[in-house]
């Protein structure tokens, strides 16, 4: 009969999960071992195992929670602004404060420069997160194009793409220079062009 799965109580899973994230924005996925999670939180590496077998496991349910929290965000600019303008600005925030308050990558965006490397679990997990957002900005732009507040440039769908890489991109030029005026300057030339 098989040994029941040892219980870590539900505020260790949590921190657990967020020292994972706050590593794997910081230093990637092959940047940190269940050694330096256990070192943090202060447990051992069996209890980490108990939960996650492996961290590829691990990886995956992070970033399935990263893009979880990131949809609601997300819908809350939706709900509560109806200007495509403001929501594009909404959204380029998002990252900007990632990396201005908290000098953090975005998590995806960091997984998914080692997507060779990752797991089948975890890239399938940063593959969603990228979908939500090019699913959640073409819909924004090709709203804001119908209703003519929006003048493209390309169709919504490349846009859409554009703006991606343009908020991906700019996070890792701004962290290099340690310049968070860089990335404010890259998404406003993403941006402001498609003002109507």
């Amino acid at each position: 009969m098989a040994r029941p799965k040892a219980q870590i109580p539900g505020e260790t899973v949590t921190q657990i999960i967020d020292c994972a994230e706050d590593l794997i924005c910081h230093r990637g996925y092959n940047g940190f071992s269940y050694r330096d999670i256990a070192e943090h939180v202060g447990i051992r590496t069996a209890s980490i195992h108990y939960h996650f077998p492996t961290k590829g496991d691990l990886a995956a349910q992070v970033a399935k929670r990263y893009g979880e929290r990131f949809n609601v965000i997300l819908q809350s600019i939706a709900d509560r602004d109806p200007n495509p303008v403001t929501r594009l600005e909404a959204y380029a925030g998002l990252f900007r404060t990632a990396l201005a308050e908290h000098d953090r990558m975005c998590l995806c965006g960091m997984l998914g420069a080692e997507s060779a490397t990752l797991p089948e679990p975890v890239r399938l997990e940063v593959e969603s997160f990228f979908q939500l957002n090019r699913d959640w900005l073409e819909t924004v732009i090709a709203d804001g194009e119908r209703e003519g507040k929006l003048s493209l440039r390309a169709p919504a769908p490349t846009q859409a793409h554009l703006l991606l890489a343009a908020m991906e991109g700019g996070m890792m030029l701004a962290r290099n220079k340690n310049d968070t005026a860089l990335f404010d300057m890259i998404a406003h030339a993403a941006i402001e062009p498609l003002a109507a």
